[in-house]
């Protein structure tokens, strides 16, 4: 059954915790992994409230798209995703250890939100350096509420790899979407009736980062948010153990 998002309690939580364990579990891949975990979200948080009060399943309900990124080195991307982080480096040119925000994995309300090589400008967003990662609010803020510094991201050290080791995380926060200048997007956010953002992520063994990001059409309050340190750790679970090799599913384009 459906959870609204506006009642995340604790026995919300650990319902979640367990079912979400259990959808990702098996999947051959970290981006078949990610996305058993976002349709998993997507459809969890897909209830809405009639005026009867009844809760009932109209489109995306609650909840109107869930991502999944993992930072990830330039020269391990697909060739279409190099393609695609060289367009929007434009005259910058790429480091092979670069990293890039790279979308795993998407669940949402339109057709073009549920595959990932659809995104038209999030497949692969290049993180040169902390200046340029300024320039886009909405990871720069999501990176600090973290608890954590541009430049360890962009550029991860064998001591920052040691010390995310077993480290939790806070989570990325907009209880307000509208007008918010951490989510740029506003076309999509008035569109789509976006009130709020949540996100939540972790370290995995390269010390890579991942987040999952959850739009929602409803007010998620600082409790609520806080509650998704949780669900963290079981998206943590699910993509720990996938080497470099096991990151993209066989096929990917």
């Amino acid at each position: 059954m459906p959870t609204d998002l506006r009642s995340f309690g604790l026995t919300e939580m650990l319902r979640c915790s367990v079912a979400l364990r259990h959808a990702a579990s098996g999947a051959p891949s970290m981006e078949e992994a990610a996305k058993r975990i976002c349709r998993f979200l997507y459809t969890e948080f897909g209830a809405v409230s009639s005026a009867a009060g009844a809760s009932e399943r109209i489109g995306g309900g609650d909840c109107a798209l869930v991502r999944l990124y993992k930072t990830h080195p330039y020269a391990r991307l697909e060739p279409s995703l190099r393609r695609f982080a060289d367009k929007a480096l434009g005259e910058g040119k790429a480091r092979p250890g670069m990293r890039c925000l790279t979308l795993l994995a998407s669940a949402g309300d339109e057709p073009e939100w549920n595959d990932r090589m659809t995104s038209r400008g999030h497949r692969a967003i290049p993180l040169p350096s902390p200046r340029i990662v300024e320039q886009a609010p909405m990871v720069a803020q999501l990176i600090r509420q973290f608890g954590l510094d541009l430049a360890d991201v962009v550029s991860p050290s064998p001591e920052f790899v040691r010390e995310m080791t077993g480290r939790s995380y806070g989570v990325f926060h907009v209880e307000n979407a509208v007008g918010s200048p951490f989510i740029p997007a506003q076309d999509f956010v008035l569109r789509h009736g976006i009130h709020s953002v949540v996100g939540f992520g972790g370290s995995l063994r390269s010390g890579d980062i991942f987040a999952t990001l959850i739009f929602s059409r409803v007010e998620i309050t600082p409790d609520v948010a806080e509650r998704f340190r949780t669900i963290a750790l079981d998206v943590k679970s699910a993509l720990f153990n996938f080497d470099d090799e096991q990151v993209f599913s066989a096929g990917s384009r």
